[in-house]
């Protein structure tokens, strides 16, 4: 491999450390910001990124607070769940872990979040703030994802960048993120999805890209500008292995690219609790 490592760990903890400070400060004035969860049925996968959540919480100071809601429980139980977050005075912010299983509505569920609370950035109230540059939690994922290329110098501005996936939780969030005019944005973006006959023609005059498609290897090479930036965003499992979108062998290709454990992930959870403090900041305010 000749590229770079866009490895998400450091991002993680720079953004950690503030986070860290920001719960010293709250806990001199008495005050301890909480990150609540919820989840739906009992996938391991979905259940190990809970997890996760609750164990960079520990590390920061965060109080944490977790709702299971089981996979025969109906929509009426995850709205009940939603409810008594909205109303827990000590829940400053809180997720639904996506996807919920087949059965339950997510965005209805989302609606019914106050979204003063929503840890994700994903509530119609905050993705509306996003597209008028207005300020309010940003999606996790996309933030991450432009902190990481901001850590490393990479250039967003004027630069051209294709993402792959128009998904609500990553492709489309990011894309609009990335095109506002303001530092660490203002990019020509293209969003391509399922309805391209050809993705090559786009990728391969792309400074950046970025997949979020949740298609092992999607990405192989001959997509890729000779010295571009590539960021895998989705993810799938084969087993208990997990498989990025972009092919290791782009590597040989790109200048950066994010390697297969430790890129995005890390970066998604410490936007979280970053999301978390801000709202606890909003709270005291």
């Amino acid at each position: 491999m000749t590229a770079q490592l866009l490895a998400g760990g450091p991002v993680a903890e720079a953004v950690l450390q503030d986070v860290a400070k920001r719960v010293e400060e709250f806990a001199s004035a008495g005050v301890k910001p909480g990150l609540g969860t919820i989840l739906v049925g009992d996938d391991a996968a979905s259940a190990g990124y809970v997890r996760k959540k609750h164990e960079a919480c520990e590390e920061v100071g965060v109080a944490s607070f977790h709702e299971q809601v089981p996979a025969d429980g109906g929509q009426e139980a995850l709205l009940a769940a939603v409810d008594r977050f909205n109303g827990d005075p000590e829940v400053d912010a809180y997720i639904i872990q996506h996807p919920v299983p087949a059965g339950f509505d997510f965005n209805e569920a989302l609606a019914r979040m106050d979204p003063k609370k929503d840890a994700d950035g994903l509530h119609p109230v905050n993705l509306g703030k996003l597209v008028l540059q207005e300020r309010g939690p940003v999606p996790c994922t996309p933030a991450g994802i432009q902190a990481m290329l901001q850590h490393y110098g990479i250039e967003i501005g004027g630069r051209e960048v294709v993402v792959l996936g128009r998904g609500p939780t990553l492709g489309r969030p990011l894309s609009l993120l990335l095109t506002l005019k303001q530092p660490g944005a203002n990019a020509v973006v293209t969003v391509v999805h399922t309805g391209a006959r050809d993705v090559k023609p786009f990728t391969r005059r792309a400074d950046i890209v970025v997949a979020a498609l949740g298609v092992p290897r999607f990405v192989v090479p001959e997509m890729i500008k000779p010295g571009a930036v590539v960021v895998s965003g989705g993810i799938s499992w084969e087993g208990r292995k997990l498989l990025p979108d972009v092919d290791e062998s782009v590597g040989e290709v790109a200048s950066w690219i994010t390697p297969r454990l430790g890129g995005v992930g890390p970066t998604t959870v410490a936007m979280l609790l970053r999301n978390t403090v801000l709202a606890a900041a909003e709270r005291e305010a």
